[in-house]
């Protein structure tokens, strides 16, 4: 056992197959470059400390250079009997400057250094992934933009509600994806709190000054308590809920468009680079890309539970459990970088058949509040004037007619309130604009959605 670093304690050597059960080398080797980072970091600190010499401290950076240049070009070798990245890049430090590397632990536990490792990687790439739904964002706004003045059927309950413009669509989804970057930003923010210096779980007994360290790191904050700091995971959690609630706009998008795109409905052709064909009809256009957005939803709600899972009765402090954060927290990461560029290429290629719509809206009855409002507006109660007008659609479902059909003498023989101008409320295309309040579908507060959203983008 003397090959380990813990290894004085035991007499008798632990089998190979439990080791390797242990070993986590096989997904944190994802840390290598955080690692690297953060050891440069804490021997500056040591050196600070008194605790290595200039010589050392530079010997020390050399070789982690080294190693950090293998990294990156593919010639390091992970060893699973080193256990994990930490004793990998200790070990490979070893070989390339001898004993001196052990130095570069002192003042350290695996525990706070595992911690810092994976704030660094979560911080990291919560900013990352905020930039690309940054990029998602603009392709809904450019989206908007264009469809303007394009009028669509709303549904509630896939049932079909009031005419509303296609912008406005987009311009729900752009919403969407605002809070979600909002989110991603916050995560980085909750990441950004260093425990190295925290030890096992106490502290430690070298007057090293965490702040050299967090200023190196770039970290905002310090623990404020060693026992919490090694074994809190929280800002995985939240990372891992972003990516659950990023995926579940997603897989709302997904829904609307494949809907949309279904013969039945048959408003939105879909871009042919994200589609694939049957095997044997030879007629089908399948939305693969929007297909996988709904099922990975799956997987990464099932890695967030997986990590609340873990936690959810650990004993303070550091339990292996914690080795478990990663493989989860890796995989969330990774979908949500490969699909946001894939979205937002969708989106800009996506397009809303708008002259079939155009013909849709004209159909059935999407302008009834409207027709409801305007006997409101006329003194009679909103309650009755419902009322009245679901006669009138009722009426016209006997009859096969739509609003289209009815002549103002249909239209009083449910209320004298009716006159000519009645028509005009009846028109679906007209509709959206006589909505008044902020956040409408109305053309003049879409304008000034997009406006505000193109501002906020640039800034």
């Amino acid at each position: 056992m003397k090959n380990k670093a813990w290894g004085g304690r035991f007499k008798a050597a632990q089998t190979k197959a439990f080791l390797e059960y242990g070993a986590s080398i096989g997904f944190d080797k994802k840390l290598a470059e955080y690692d690297i980072m953060q050891n440069v970091a804490h021997a500056t600190a040591l050196h600070k400390a008194r605790i290595l010499t200039p010589t050392e401290l530079k010997k020390i950076v050399s070789g982690l250079k080294k190693v950090a240049a293998e990294v990156r070009a593919g010639k390091f070798k992970f060893r699973t009997e080193d256990e994990d990245i930490h004793m990998n890049i200790e070990r490979r430090l070893t070989e390339i400057i001898g004993p001196l590397a052990g130095k570069v632990h002192t003042g350290r536990s695996r525990n706070d250094q595992v911690a810092t490792d994976v704030r660094l990687y979560t911080r990291e790439n919560a900013i990352a992934i905020a930039g690309f739904i940054a990029g998602l964002r603009r392709a809904f706004v450019a989206q908007a933009e264009k469809n303007v003045d394009a009028v669509m059927p709303s549904y509630t309950h896939m049932q079909q509600a009031q005419p509303i413009r296609v912008a406005h669509w987009f311009m729900a989804y752009h919403e969407m994806f605002r809070r979600d970057e909002e989110r991603f930003h916050l995560a980085a923010h909750g990441a950004n709190v260093m425990p190295l210096g925290s030890g096992a779980l106490a502290g430690v007994n070298y007057p090293i000054d965490r702040r050299v360290t967090a200023n190196l790191l770039g970290f905002g904050a310090i623990s404020a308590n060693s026992l919490d700091a090694v074994s809190d995971r929280d800002f995985a959690v939240e990372f891992l809920t972003a990516v659950a609630l990023l995926f579940a706009h997603l897989s709302r998008f997904a829904e609307d468009v494949i809907i949309y795109s279904s013969s039945e409905f048959g408003c939105v052709d879909l871009p042919d680079e994200y589609c694939t064909g049957s095997s044997i009809m030879p007629q089908k256009k399948n939305p693969d890309l929007l297909e996988l957005f709904r099922g990975k939803t799956g997987r990464v709600n099932g890695n967030l539970i997986s990590l609340l899972t873990i936690i959810k009765g650990l004993p303070l402090a550091y339990n292996k459990d914690l080795q478990e954060d990663k493989i989860g927290l890796f995989d969330s990461c990774e979908q949500a970088l490969a699909a946001l560029p894939l979205a937002t290429d969708f989106v800009k290629k996506m397009k809303f058949r708008t002259k079939l719509l155009e013909g849709r809206v004209k159909n059935g009855f999407l302008t009834a509040v409207d027709l409801a409002d305007y006997l409101a507006l006329r003194g009679m109660p909103f309650r009755e004037a419902h009322h009245v007008v679901g006669a009138i659609v009722r009426e016209c479902e006997e009859k096969g007619m739509t609003f289209a059909d009815m002549t103002l003498k249909h239209l009083q023989a449910h209320s004298p309130l009716f006159k000519k101008d009645v028509f005009d409320y009846l028109d679906p295309t007209k509709s959206p604009d006589r909505k008044k309040t902020f956040g409408s579908t109305a053309k003049k507060e879409i304008l000034e959605q997009i406006h505000a959203a193109k501002h906020e983008l640039d800034k």
